[in-house]
């Protein structure tokens, strides 16, 4: 692998681009660079559809609505929800986790590592635990706060939940990532993305890769004709979904283990030095 991007291309030229934002397309602070918005724009212009596939929540979105594409949907939350980034963040489809089985995780949770608080991404907003420190832009639009319990009760305010979180004070990451999966793995699906404690919980089978591949059917796109970018363990089952996969230099040392190809870091542009090459190699 080269200091710049691949020695290698797809053996298929690429028709979708499913990229991660934090950690592998964004730089620190969140921003797009001019080379990778030029990069993405370039795509669009060859035919190549990009889609950003992230575990940010769909109010996390309008910082990255302009370098988006014309279709203007993103896959949020893990896979959770496929939102239009140009309306507002409006839900076009989402995978709900029901209550029993939330309840469940929670309990499971709570019984092998205590401490965890809870928060609840759902249609029309988001809920969170007292104990559930808030953790960036418009978390302190919160919708309700209260115990578990009542936030997914039959009269509580959680409606269509589609992303648990799970934050943990004191452990480290990974092991806090162990221990859930060994808790509760059998009730849903249990990743990270943060540098910190938090966890995020789909519904089971709901993943990056679950949510692409029904895209992708639904767009006549093969998986082989796809290249996904990514940096951490929730993008691991997208990466090895998709034809072609390439990890940043700065990902978690278990995606670099993962994928063979790697790009440089998400603040030298790793992402748009691979898609130079691509649109390059492929003639568009």
């Amino acid at each position: 692998m080269g200091e710049d991007g691949p020695v290698t291309s797809p053996r298929t030229a690429p028709r979708l681009i499913a990229t991660d934002l934090d950690g592998t397309l964004l730089c620190s602070g969140g921003t797009v660079s001019d080379r990778t918005a030029a990069a993405l724009a370039a795509a669009e212009a060859a035919g190549v559809q990009v889609v950003f596939v992230t575990g940010r929540p769909p109010r996390w979105m309008q910082q990255v609505s302009p370098h988006i594409g014309g279709h203007g949907v993103a896959i949020c939350s893990n896979g959770g929800a496929i939102v239009d980034v140009r309306r507002g963040g409006e839900l076009i489809e989402y995978f709900p986790i029901s209550a029993p089985t939330s309840l469940a995780v929670v309990e499971a949770l709570r019984a092998k590592l205590p401490g965890t608080a809870f928060a609840f991404e759902y249609a029309d907003g988001w809920a969170r635990e007292p104990g559930y420190e808030v953790l960036m832009w418009g978390d302190d639009e919160v919708r309700a706060v209260g115990p578990a319990e009542e936030l997914l009760a039959d009269d509580g305010p959680v409606r269509g939940l589609f992303k648990l979180l799970a934050k943990h004070p004191d452990l480290d990451p990974d092991t806090f990532l162990a221990e859930a999966r060994t808790a509760a793995g059998h009730l849903a699906e249990i990743t990270r993305s943060a540098p910190i404690s938090l966890l995020e919980i789909s519904a089971p089978g709901i993943t990056k890769a679950s949510t692409l591949a029904r895209w992708c059917a639904e767009h006549g796109i093969d998986r082989a004709e796809v290249v996904a970018f990514g940096d951490m363990p929730n993008d691991l089952e997208m990466l090895a979904w998709a034809g072609t996969a390439y990890a940043v230099a700065n990902a978690h040392p278990q995606v670099l283990a993962a994928v063979p190809l790697h790009t440089v870091s998400n603040e030298e542009d790793g992402v748009a030095a691979v898609l130079e090459r691509l649109i390059a190699d492929s003639g568009r």
